[in-house]
């Protein structure tokens, strides 16, 4: 199923992260876009090569990525690629392994095939819809009991704001960079959630929300209604994955504090 994308997206990811890794051995540079996040000359070159190997094999398909200027002709797409070159540049930035490669094909506003890959750590998470998903070849799956505290995997960014103290006690929260980094390693079944309740783009999600639902978890927007990729407007409301069995322990909490807004 999807033989030939997983090959064409894994050759162009590991591509593109073996340029990532080059990049940061040898020297990068770094601007700030408007809403002051970096952008450095590793994001771009990874971009470069995932939009020229994805587009070159799959020409019919659109293109929607946060380091390319946007083509609302992608609305008109069954399939469209939903691209983030780096998720966690702040950590690219910093040297903190917590960044990667996140590539999703969307299929009627789905995603069907999932990656993500750290290219410090060299994990490469991969999910196909309806036949699980993998780290480095090997099936994962989400934790399948309810720690005490289950550990929740949270931005760093909103650590410092303060947004997880009303959980401090009630969960085991763990800083990881990268909302893509984070879900894939829920996936992997390294914690029992990971959410964000401020709005993220649909190119931070769809890869990981795959790996996390193949992987048996569950996952939703803010309010937590399924997620539905390549719309005008790519911001959601914010994201809440968690493994089956911690669901109601993590969303429980979420609406004893009235935090869903």
């Amino acid at each position: 199923m999807l033989e030939e994308e997983k090959r064409v997206v894994r050759e162009a990811v590991l591509q593109a992260g073996n340029e990532i890794s080059r990049i940061a051995r040898e020297g990068f540079e770094t601007s700030y876009k408007e809403n002051t996040d970096p952008l450095t000359t590793a994001d771009l070159a990874a971009n470069t090569i995932l939009r020229e190997r994805l587009m070159g094999a799959f020409p019919s398909d659109g293109w929607l990525s946060e380091e390319t200027v946007d083509d609302t002709g992608r609305l008109t797409c069954e399939r469209v690629w939903v691209v983030d070159p780096i998720d966690g540049t702040k950590e690219f930035v910093e040297g903190v392994p917590e960044y990667a490669i996140s590539v999703a094909l969307v299929n009627k506003g789905k995603p069907v095939l999932g990656v993500v890959y750290n290219p410090a750590t060299e994990e490469y998470f991969e999910a196909v819809k309806g036949d699980g998903a993998t780290l480095n070849g090997e099936l994962i799956c989400v934790p399948s009991t309810v720690p005490d505290k289950p550990v929740v995997l949270a931005s760093r960014s909103e650590l410092k704001r303060g947004e997880f103290d009303p959980f401090n006690g009630v969960f085991e929260v763990r800083p990881v960079g990268s909302i893509a980094y984070k879900l894939a390693v829920l996936a992997a079944g390294k914690a029992d959630a990971t959410f964000s309740l401020s709005p993220k783009n649909e190119w931070d999600i769809a890869a990981g929300v795959l790996l996390v639902e193949e992987a048996g978890g569950q996952t939703g927007d803010k309010q937590l209604k399924p997620f539905v990729f390549n719309q005008q407007n790519t911001l959601v409301t914010g994201i809440i994955a968690t493994s089956e069995v911690s669901f109601h322990t993590v969303n429980g909490q979420i609406d004893s504090l009235g935090l869903r807004g």
